[in-house]
């Protein structure tokens, strides 16, 4: 297999996460658990999603519901009459954190600066040259054509 490199970025709701800075609980490496802003730590941990299929896996932290009802910072973090609150942590698939290593590189950050070039002549070809659409599909139709063409000649 060759060795070959994709010099294009990630999604950043891939390398970042969904959520906005204040939107975030704090990790605790003691207890393997999330905090929120009030300082209630999740009750339990649990993992879900497939493992090796196109989808990334989650950890997701359950916290006390009650804890929840009366807390200082409930606005905008629990709903009146939820039965759960929960915060989920997307996990990385190996191509997602090989991609995102890479990004990081002098090699990629060099290659990058040179791809508007190739796009913009690929865009060129797209829109002015007529090869958006494929005309056909494969060796059978350009027999066919080739067959048809023929036969019209005749």
């Amino acid at each position: 297999m060759q060795n070959i490199k994709l010099v294009a970025k990630l999604n950043p709701s891939v390398t970042q996460g969904y959520r906005k800075k204040e939107d975030e609980f704090e990790f605790n490496k003691d207890a393997g658990m999330y905090v929120c802003k009030a300082g209630h730590m999740a009750i339990k941990k649990a993992r879900q999603g497939k493992k090796g299929v196109a989808v990334n896996q989650t950890d997701t932290y359950y916290f006390e519901i009650e804890n929840c009802k009366q807390c200082l910072y409930k606005e905008g973090c629990y709903k009146d009459g939820a039965k759960s609150k929960s915060y989920s942590i997307s996990i990385k698939s190996d191509e997602h954190a090989e991609q995102t290593k890479f990004q990081e590189s002098d090699y990629f950050k060099e290659k990058s600066k040179e791809r508007y070039k190739i796009e913009a002549k690929n865009s060129e070809l797209k829109h002015r040259h007529g090869y958006d659409v494929a005309s056909s599909s494969g060796l059978i139709d350009w027999k066919c054509r080739e067959q048809w063409r023929y036969l019209a000649s005749i």
